[in-house]
């Protein structure tokens, strides 16, 4: 199998909040943030595998900063990380004061993803090449976050 590019992976989605995703003070719920991340996330992995990808696990998630009522927020992912048939994503999202110009960056998060054959089975994926300094980093970075990953799985299941 051919493998691919951090940048044939990269996904944008940009959504105006309204006040049906936002609380009584005018934030917008954490969780329609994480659906967002989630569903940057998933294409990210579907475009790089080429393949149906159900979500594994996602790491943290700390919010930095508030989003609220009237921000553009955009998520922005890409895939770190590829093992045999699973794929790591970095989500980042930014908030945008679309009066003022000012942007925030709101949180940024790491999701996993496994590759589904027509079956319902996990998959192969393809090697992810990495062609910047930067891109080699936050793949080494990801292969310890899954060493440590599946160092927890072994835990709990002892």
């Amino acid at each position: 199998m051919k493998g691919k590019t951090v940048s044939e992976s990269r996904v944008i989605l940009t959504q105006l909040m309204g006040p049906s995703q936002a609380n009584t003070m005018g934030n917008v719920h954490g969780g329609m943030i994480m659906k967002l991340c989630d569903e940057a996330g998933g294409m990210a992995a579907v475009k790089f595998a080429r393949r149906t990808s159900v979500t594994v696990t996602v790491d943290s998630m700390s919010f930095y900063s508030p989003v609220h009522i009237g921000n553009l927020v955009t998520v922005k992912a890409e895939v770190t990380w590829a093992g045999r048939t699973s794929m790591e994503t970095r989500v980042v999202v930014t908030a945008e004061n679309v009066l003022t110009g000012e942007v925030t960056h709101t949180n940024t998060a790491y999701f996993v993803y496994v590759a589904l054959d027509e079956n319902g089975r996990a998959t192969s994926v393809p090697a992810l090449i990495c062609e910047t300094e930067e891109e080699r980093t936050r793949c080494e970075r990801a292969a310890q976050r899954q060493a440590a990953r599946l160092e927890q799985r072994r835990r709990e299941k002892s």
